[in-house]
């Protein structure tokens, strides 16, 4: 198809047939065709057509499909809206960030995501001169205390985000009698990782701090041993449900990205060690410390649909515990 014929088609405003057609631009790997597809549709948009969904197929098709020099292109802020995930994720989950690098717009925070993104993928960009790290504090490289983070798989038509599964759950009594805690700091971390469910969705979200153990956590969120379960879970374990909360939209929500999620995770755990005054911490420091906390996950006495994250966390040292309750569901 020529340009002018690319033209006729958009001016037709056939939104299944162009939909079709990025996918053939696609499989026939006509990365200029498939662009300049994009910007004719977006310039009508602004004209009042609504043919937003062939913007977003091309420009996801182009974050997912084309070389580096062409998935660049989308890597800009206003791209994405409608994708099935955050396009600097999608771009990373496909291209490595050399791929990228020497294409991207200096600067933006898109490029910058997208290298966080191969981050939590396994990729060192320590030292990478095109690369601002300020973007997001964390390091351009994965501490060895870290997790192999649950990173989202994207297809033409469908992303796949696997979720954290835990064993061993059993009842747990506590012994201590739940008293509030003053810990606003991490109280707010707890609560912010599942901001997009609670923002964009149907989710419920509330987190606690008291003098005494998980389980008396538990308690203060009305759930005494009798409601809940409980199994203990590693640190590193925490740090990827945390970081999988964060980067989830839950189920109508606007995914963040597993960048963004690990970022959450950081600033959740330094929150819980009492090192968010000099954020970022050094990562040594913060993975000893986490270390000496111990962590659960816990759920009201049986698996339920939808989107959760129950995690309890004790500081045996200074007899504090935390106890995170998030949820969302699709509507009905």
């Amino acid at each position: 198809m020529t340009a002018s014929e690319t033209t006729d088609l958009v001016a037709l405003g056939d939104i299944d047939e162009l939909v079709r057609y990025t996918d053939r631009l696609t499989d026939a790997e006509r990365w200029d065709d498939l662009v300049e597809l994009r910007d004719l549709s977006r310039l009508a948009l602004e004209r009042g057509r609504q043919l937003w969904p062939v913007a977003a197929r091309a420009e996801y098709r182009l974050a997912l499909d084309a070389p580096g020099q062409w998935a660049a292109k989308v890597l800009v802020s206003g791209t994405g809206r409608f994708a099935l995930g955050p396009l600097p994720e999608v771009a990373a989950s496909t291209h490595t960030w050399d791929d990228l690098a020497d294409h991207v717009i200096p600067g933006i925070p898109e490029a910058a995501i997208a290298a966080h993104e191969r981050v939590v993928r396994g990729d060192d960009l320590r030292g990478d001169r095109r690369l601002d790290p300020f973007v997001l504090e964390v390091p351009l490289a994965l501490c060895p205390w870290e997790p192999s983070y649950p990173v989202a798989e994207y297809l033409a038509d469908e992303a796949r985000f696997p979720l954290p599964e835990f064993g061993g759950f059993h009842y747990v009594a506590s012994e201590i009698r739940a008293r509030p805690a003053e810990d606003a700091d991490a109280v707010r971390a707890l609560v912010e990782l599942a901001t997009a469910w609670t923002a964009d969705s149907n989710g419920h979200c509330e987190a606690v701090a008291v003098h005494g153990d998980a389980a008396a956590a538990l308690d203060l969120l009305g759930l005494g041993p009798d409601g809940a379960r409980m199994a203990e879970i590693t640190p590193a374990a925490a740090m990827a449900w945390m970081a999988w909360t964060a980067a989830s939209g839950g189920a109508h929500g606007r995914r963040r990205g597993m960048a963004a999620g690990r970022f959450a995770a950081w600033w959740a755990a330094a929150a819980l060690t009492g090192m968010l005054e000099d954020y970022p911490p050094d990562p040594s420091e913060l993975g000893d410390a986490i270390s000496e906390l111990r962590w659960w996950a816990w759920d009201p006495g049986g698996p339920e649909p939808g989107w959760a994250c129950r995690l309890a966390i004790e500081d045996p040292a200074d007899g504090l515990a935390w106890a995170l309750n998030a949820t969302d569901a699709a509507l009905p």
